[in-house]
């Protein structure tokens, strides 16, 4: 049977076998930035369940732009290598891997989520856990509790600017296929994008046109600096959820620039400027209900607005949880891709599961030759407990 979700799609010099993506999970299990025997397991899981195009977690391009001490980084020779064989192995299983660059900008210097995620403490006699000073568009804190960060002069900028073309020259030699840029969440680029959190009054701010001029020189320096065939993705926050924020217009507005640069897919999520990633809350930290009302594909319809307008492919993200929810996004055109997180981490065969489903692989085809033979066992035998 066709299905969309397992219909094939290239972008540039890259085809993937399915429109499935593993959104970037962080796990904050990294040793000095560098990808250890967890990510090599973690990020395995889902090549070997078939994800079409599989996403690191946010990885850092300067040690200052982790959001905690434990974030992976790409800033060194070191955690490349370390990833090679990360991506190497996802390669080997039919699977696309790609790598997101970030920088966690005022968001940085936090504890792990299971500790709260709250600001390292300067005085934290924690082992690797010392806090260090953060930077962005504007001395702005996130939220309460939250120390000021530094306001980022033109030299800051320029160098940021370079750092994320050399962690994009190490996620090639590194062996990942497509890269994407963070500027979602409240982290370093959605922060110089929205009005709430940049204030500034040079190049870099006031009008939409110098909001997003860092994103726009970062696309443009990274797009010369690698080769043409090389896939650039970009996660946005579609809409910031607060008054007088980011809007989707804006999103509009700024994705027909990105495709104009060299961007071919825009990563659709949303919220995170005040608070945690994708919690829109107000002036007192409370939830703002229009955005924090987390339904079945609660940001489908950003995707599906900015695909409608700007004539780029988009990926759908957030709370999409079965294949034939998914299919119907695909099918109904409100996005070319679906990526799943917390779904996958609950269940990181999803795809091969779907496939089952939706009738696409009765024959068990696409489990490895590893599992297909257990498989395949397993079926006959609850077929035969049916029966009797």
């Amino acid at each position: 049977m066709k299905t969309k979700l397992f219909s094939k799609i290239s972008i540039r010099g890259v085809t993937s076998s399915n429109r499935i993506v593993l959104s970037p999970l962080c796990m904050y299990s990294a040793n000095n930035g560098v990808p250890n025997d967890w990510h090599f397991s973690h990020l395995s899981t889902y090549a070997r369940a078939g994800v079409g195009i599989v996403f690191t977690e946010a990885t850092a391009v300067q040690e200052i732009g982790r959001i905690t001490p434990y974030c992976c980084g790409l800033w060194n020779d070191k955690q490349a290598q370390a990833y090679k064989k990360i991506a190497s192995f996802i390669r080997s299983m039919g699977s696309i891997p790609a790598i997101q660059l970030a920088h966690a900008g005022r968001k940085a210097s936090a504890k792990q989520p299971w500790k709260g995620g709250t600001p390292l403490d300067i005085d934290n006699k924690e082992k690797d856990q010392s806090s260090w000073n953060t930077v962005a568009p504007s001395s702005i804190a996130v939220s309460e509790g939250w120390k000021p960060p530094s306001e980022m002069n033109i030299s800051d900028i320029n160098k940021l600017i370079n750092d994320y073309v050399d962690a994009a020259k190490r996620a090639i030699f590194a062996g990942f296929q497509i890269i994407e840029i963070h500027a979602a969440h409240g982290y370093l680029l959605h922060s110089f994008l929205s009005p709430i959190s940049n204030k500034r009054n040079d190049n870099y701010g006031g009008s939409h046109d110098g909001r997003i001029k860092l994103l726009k020189e970062i696309i443009i320096a990274i797009r010369k600096n690698i080769p043409n065939e090389f896939p650039i993705f970009c996660r946005i926050s579609a809409i910031d959820g607060l008054e007088n924020g980011w809007s989707i217009k804006d999103s509009v507005k700024l994705s027909k620039i990105l495709k104009s640069i060299g961007v071919d897919v825009i990563d659709c999520s949303s919220g995170g400027i005040i608070g945690r990633p994708r919690f829109a809350v107000n002036e007192k930290g409370e939830p703002l209900k229009k955005n924090t009302d987390r339904g079945l594909g609660f940001q489908v319809p950003l995707a599906e607005e900015i695909r409608k307008n700007v004539g780029i492919k988009t990926m759908a993200v957030g709370v999409i949880i079965n294949p034939i929810q998914a299919e119907e996004i695909l099918d109904t055109e409100q996005a070319d891709l679906i990526a799943m997180g917390r779904e996958l981490m609950y269940n990181p065969f999803w795809p091969l599961h779907a496939a089952q489903e939706l009738k696409v692989d009765p024959n068990f085809e696409m489990w490895p030759n590893q599992y297909r033979w257990a498989v395949n066992r397993r079926s006959n035998i609850k077929k035969f407990k049916e029966i009797s």
